[in-house]
């Protein structure tokens, strides 16, 4: 195993708030990138004061911002550009999340930083990306969930669309952000003048872009796929089924052997057998049918027995966690997805471990999410040079 990280070396400017950007930007910094976070010097990134709150500062700030740098500058102000363009000319990505245009009026926008520095690669997150009728409307992760389509299919047919209580479109988002500046990456480094490129990253598409058939299935037959509750449409068995103890359990038989075994399992040698749904097209016809002959079995045990059952028939089967279930999960502990990370004042809390797992140049979590403008002196004084004097005035003017 190598001691050396697979992104050391690289060096992100992130220049995002809240969601989407500094969630791509956590996972540079867990795989060794030095990531450099700009926070307005006042209060920061509002992420800050969001949700549960350990003293004056959110727990979740402590998680998404984990390996990073925090640095604090004003953007509205010429000189506070004029140190973001210094940043520019030294780093490898900019990562941001403003609204289109913004950075333009400040004069960083894309155009512009690549006169600095020729290889920047910019990674762009926005509500509807950086071109289009949309590109100047006001962008969220719970509406680009909405336009995207998700919402559209999420919970019962007979009650209004749900939400997951994640920020799932930033956190999607954020992902295709990070896929894409490392491709980027590659490219430059196989590019003759080493030239960078832009990355733009829409919330919408990304949300799109997970939909599976759903577009050719409406274009070629002009069906829509409809909220199904906890089924999936066309294929089964696979749902969520009532346990004798009051709990649920989840089943995935929709394999064409899988199912076999499942209806031998819970002793349906009948259904097992009969070649009406021997495949999932039989299946799906016959959903209702079948699932209720397997919510029929796991009512008459409790879910633990269950699970014992079907996991010795290698049937997929899982019970439905909550943060509390998850902690004290085996696999979990055994995948080093629980760490213990000391946080603000010596605290110590439990934190969601690296993912993915890389066998030679793995992932680690350095530290928690730092304290406002903690790297202030190192950025300025070491990594651009400035002096005493020059960074004892702009942290007077409020520049810094």
């Amino acid at each position: 195993m190598s001691s050396k990280k697979p992104l050391e070396g690289i060096k992100v400017l992130e220049l995002g708030n809240l969601v989407a950007a500094p969630f791509a930007g956590k996972l540079f910094a867990e795989f060794g990138a030095e990531v450099i976070k700009v926070e307005e010097p006042k209060n920061g990134d509002p992420l800050r004061s969001w949700r549960v709150m350990h003293e004056d500062t959110s727990v979740w700030w402590y998680v998404q911002s984990r390996n990073k740098k925090s640095i604090t500058v004003n953007l509205r102000e010429s000189e506070g550009q004029d140190i973001v363009r210094d940043l520019v000319g030294k780093v490898d990505v900019v990562l941001e999340n403003f609204k289109p245009g913004t950075l333009e009026r400040w004069g960083l926008g894309y155009e512009d930083l690549k006169e600095i520095n020729k290889s920047i690669i910019m990674t762009r997150i926005s509500g509807y990306g950086q071109t289009g009728p949309y590109k100047e409307k006001a962008g969220f992760g719970s509406v680009a969930e909405a336009i995207g389509g998700l919402r559209y299919l999420t919970g019962y047919p007979d009650l209004p669309p749900v939400r997951v209580g994640i920020a799932l479109g930033d956190l999607i988002a954020g992902l295709y952000a990070v896929i894409g500046t490392l491709m980027s990456l590659r490219a430059r480094d196989n590019h003759p003048l080493k030239n960078g490129q832009l990355v733009d990253v829409a919330l919408y598409e990304s949300v799109f872009s997970l939909l599976e058939g759903i577009l050719p299935e409406y274009d070629l037959t002009g069906v829509v796929r409809e909220r199904t509750g906890s089924t999936l449409p066309g294929i089964a068995p696979s749902n969520t089924y009532m346990c004798k103890d009051g709990k649920h359990i989840v089943i995935g038989g929709n394999g064409d052997k899988i199912f076999q075994r499942l209806m031998k399992a819970i002793g349906r040698e009948d259904i097992a057998t009969n070649t009406l749904y021997s495949t999932n097209q039989g299946r799906a016809d016959n959903v209702e049918f079948i699932d209720g002959a397997i919510e029929e079995w796991t009512r008459q045990l409790p879910l633990k027995e269950v699970q014992h059952i079907l996991d010795n028939a290698s049937v997929p089967v899982g019970p439905i966690y909550g943060i509390k279930e998850i902690i004290e999960d085996e696999q979990y502990i055994a995948r080093d997805m629980l760490q213990k990370i000391e946080i603000q004042n010596g605290a110590q809390v439990l934190m969601p471990g690296i993912v993915p797992k890389l066998s030679e140049t793995p992932g680690k979590i350095e530290w928690s999410g730092p304290k406002l403008g903690e790297h202030n002196e190192e950025i300025y004084t070491k990594f651009l040079n400035m002096s005493v004097e020059e960074f004892k005035t702009f942290k007077e003017k409020g520049v810094i």
